[in-house]
């Protein structure tokens, strides 16, 4: 009898165990989140994950409230993930990955799930040295930090990097990014810290409650200003970190408090300065598997790692809820849903 090739045999089917968002909510406290039972099975060039673990956003939340009008309900939130390949097309199989996206968990059923469906063109092999909670909550962070610099052109050695928020987790992968690549930074805080992550060289921190931002940028580099601003908080920081900008300097944004801001335009093109903005929503899963593709050298090199994950900050999916609530009380510890509890 012959036997069957590998793209004959019929795909895995799966009960998944998955958080649901019924409907959206005025706020926070009232993300009432279910556990539902569905069938996965996977389509052509789709993977079958069983998901190991899965990271709580910011943007998870958001979502949540309707401040994303283009999500939908009900649906199964989360944008980070790292597990094992169930199912999928001939050398997946076993395989462990990890990968993020713009639209899982927000136009599509996402990650805060035992299982999930994704392209394969969306994965990254996992290194073996990082756990897989750790996997789970390098997505959209090191996304976000990546896309902006990309665009904004990746800092040279000797060039200098202002990062706006350096503590949050955008910031201080923007941190490890920039310092991978010889940059100098600086980064700017709201109270007297120091900086709390991983870095490649020295971080000079920058106490924006009792100094001037910019004049002390000027001061530090000898009056020529920051060639890239990362300004990971918005409005609030946004006339600091345009004053801080050197002759063609990039000021890069993800964040608003307040959309509206004023600048001085003759200053901008005297300056010859550039904005970028960054939305990492606007992004593929395939999209953003390329830009975790190329951080991948740095990883497997230790000049980038992962965040650290306390283990008070691990919740099984039952308790999703109380991971929401950690996440919009603006939690710093990077929060992850751990499918088997």
């Amino acid at each position: 009898m012959p036997v069957a090739k590998e793209q004959d045999v019929k795909p895995v089917t799966v009960q998944a165990r998955c958080v649901r968002l019924p409907q959206k909510v005025a706020d926070a406290a009232s993300i009432a989140p279910v556990i539902e039972t569905r069938a996965l099975s996977r389509g052509e060039n789709e993977l079958l994950i069983e998901i190991k673990a899965a990271a709580v956003n910011p943007s998870d939340v958001k979502a949540a409230t309707g401040l994303m009008p283009y999500a939908v309900f009900p649906r199964t939130p989360g944008r980070d993930y790292a597990g094992v390949v169930m199912d999928g097309p001939e050398g997946w199989v076993g395989r462990e990955v990890f990968g993020s996206s713009g639209d899982l968990g927000i136009r599509r059923d996402g990650t805060h799930a035992t299982h999930l469906l994704v392209e394969a063109d969306a994965v990254v092999e996992k290194p073996k040295s990082v756990s897989w909670e750790e996997a789970a909550g390098i997505g959209v962070p090191f996304v976000t930090a990546m896309e902006g610099l990309g665009r904004a052109g990746i800092p040279k050695a000797g060039e200098t990097v202002l990062v706006m928020g350096v503590n949050g987790k955008v910031g201080q992968a923007a941190t490890q990014i920039a310092t991978w690549h010889g940059a100098r930074v600086f980064g700017v805080v709201r109270k007297s810290e120091a900086y709390e992550g991983h870095a490649n060289s020295s971080v000079e921190v920058i106490d924006a409650s009792s100094t001037d931002v910019a004049a002390r940028v000027r001061e530090l580099t000898g009056g020529k200003g920051a060639d890239i601003v990362f300004n990971t908080v918005g409005d609030p920081y946004f006339d600091a970190a345009h004053k801080s900008l050197a002759l063609r300097g990039r000021q890069i944004l993800i964040a608003a408090v307040d959309r509206i801001v004023q600048f001085n335009i003759l200053e901008f093109y005297r300056g010859q300065h550039t904005y970028v903005g960054i939305d990492t929503l606007g992004l593929s899963s395939v999209a953003t598997g390329a830009v975790l593709r190329e951080l991948g050298s740095g990883f497997a090199s230790g000049h980038l790692k992962p965040f650290p994950i306390k283990p008070g900050a691990i919740y099984p999916l039952e308790q999703a809820k109380a991971a929401f609530n950690a996440v919009a009380g603006s939690s710093r510890d990077r929060v992850i849903l751990r499918p088997s509890g």
